[in-house]
């Protein structure tokens, strides 16, 4: 059978010719900036909406270290830490571009909540799923992992979590997603193979990024905020006071708490 174009000429054991501290060398030179670390944590704030929130509220200040061309990355104190957030980073290919460059700049843990679309019939217990697997039905993750191989969270960070999940208290509870990069594409029958996949939600970033971390031996966590039922009814797509960003800020205290 003949192979599609995105499977053919992946050589998972050769490194890449294109590297993203390279671009970050130029990009640096270019626009003039401070070759120094990012911090420790980073978020990525798909909607970004936390971004527009802490803003308003004089609670942030853009990050000086980083060297970008697509992103901006604003500097929060969370816990104690500052931590790194870039807003609007939608989509597989743009989440992993941005997640090479901040891992070459100094991240260490990278956490990513996105607002996903309910799949599961089900009950839903809490607003945020932690993504333990995610199915690729996208492109990037093809470019890291082999086809047959899963994209999945972290082991060691699941070792760190997973006992918190089962908590009645926990922000959130364990979840398999559908990463998708076309969501005006999910057709009822698409979403009936997920449920039979026992799929809770969809979403577009947790599949690339997690082989990515794979890949690379990055750790990664993807959440999911459980919004909507795909516009299939008016009033979806309620976040929560000031769009979720106040739940938000709680997770990621939690989170950081548990990993730490």
């Amino acid at each position: 059978m003949k192979k599609t174009a995105i499977l053919k000429n992946k050589f998972y054991s050769e490194p890449t010719v294109f590297r993203p501290e390279n671009l970050l060398r130029e990009a640096r030179r270019q626009k003039q900036i401070q070759e120094c670390p990012v911090p420790d944590i980073c978020v990525l704030d798909p909607d970004g909406d936390l971004v527009r929130y802490l803003k308003r509220k004089d609670k942030t200040e853009k990050n000086k270290c980083w060297a970008c061309y697509h992103s901006e990355l604003y500097n929060y104190e969370l816990n104690g830490n500052t931590i790194g957030i870039i807003p609007c980073a939608v989509g597989a290919s743009y989440a992993v571009l941005v997640a090479e460059q901040l891992f070459v700049s100094g991240c260490k843990l990278l956490i990513s909540v996105t607002s996903a679309g309910i799949v599961a019939n089900k009950t839903i217990p809490k607003r945020f799923a932690l993504i333990t697997e995610a199915v690729r039905d996208e492109g990037t993750s093809y470019h890291y992992l082999p086809p047959d191989q899963p994209s999945v969270l972290p082991e060691l960070t699941h070792e760190k979590l997973c006992s918190a999940s089962e908590e009645d208290e926990s922000l959130f509870f364990e979840a398999k997603s559908w990463t998708t990069d076309a969501p005006y594409r999910e057709t009822q029958t698409a979403i009936d193979a997920m449920k039979k996949e026992n799929v809770i939600c969809v979403e577009m970033e947790a599949a690339a990024l997690y082989a990515f971390a794979e890949k690379m031996q990055k750790d990664v966590i993807c959440f999911a905020h459980l919004t909507n039922t795909m516009a299939q009814y008016e009033g979806d797509f309620e976040k929560g006071e000031e769009f979720g960003s106040l739940k938000m800020i709680e997770l990621l205290s939690y989170t950081v708490d548990l990993i730490n």
